[in-house]
């Protein structure tokens, strides 16, 4: 595999299960959806296209600082890894998900970039993950291209699952309160553990431990 397949397999890998997991975000698409119809909750879907690009940014401004010394950059792989493996462990207790029963009026872009925003989960995710991780790609042979890789497939992968989440909302409502959701998020989960690993290996190589 070589490291831009690589990369875009970890993006991938990361954003379906943030896209799948019950959330803010996740809920308001299916509210906009039984509400207003697939459309309205696809909009809300693309909420993260405008919120996490200063996010990433001020992450990646951020790390620029501290690249010269390994000791915080292996702190924060470690922290990386605790937040995968929190994710991880999220992805399989996850329940199939209660279709809201709320009436919420238009604007459903607009509630979704705002949802985005007031929810810690997408800072703590691109401060010790996203933007390590995007930098990593960046510092590999595949270069930028595996960065764009990385962060093509978080994205398509993020947007993708909750666009389908709209859609299987308004078509195939049963699908989220199954036992077939499950049984995805749990699949999602180990392979959130995977990743994690990967951290840990990386924290060990900043502080020496492992060559």
């Amino acid at each position: 595999m070589t490291d831009i397949s690589a990369f875009f397999a970890a993006g991938a890998a990361l954003g379906a299960s943030a896209g799948f997991s019950p959330g803010p975000l996740l809920t308001l698409v299916m509210a906009q959806t039984l509400a207003h119809g697939p459309r309205e909750g696809v909009k809300v879907a693309m909420a993260p296209f405008f919120t996490d690009v200063p996010m990433l940014v001020a992450s990646l401004l951020a790390l620029s600082f501290v690249r010269d010394r390994p000791a915080i950059l292996g702190v924060l792989s470690l922290a990386g890894a605790a937040v995968v493996a929190f994710y991880g462990l999220e992805c399989l207790r996850a329940r199939p998900v209660a279709l809201p029963d709320i009436r919420v009026a238009p604007g459903s872009l607009k509630k979704g970039v705002i949802a985005n925003f007031t929810n810690p989960h997408p800072y703590v995710f691109w401060a010790t993950v996203g933007a390590p991780a995007t930098l990593a790609a960046a510092r590999s042979p595949g270069g930028l291209a595996a960065s764009a890789a990385f962060l093509g497939g978080f994205y398509l992968c993020l947007v993708g699952a909750k666009v389908c989440a709209a859609l299987l909302t308004g078509r195939f409502r049963v699908f989220l309160g199954s036992r077939g959701y499950a049984l995805l998020m749990r699949l999602l989960g180990l392979a959130l553990f995977v990743f994690a690993a990967l951290f840990v290996r990386d924290a060990g190589r900043f502080f020496g431990i492992f060559s």
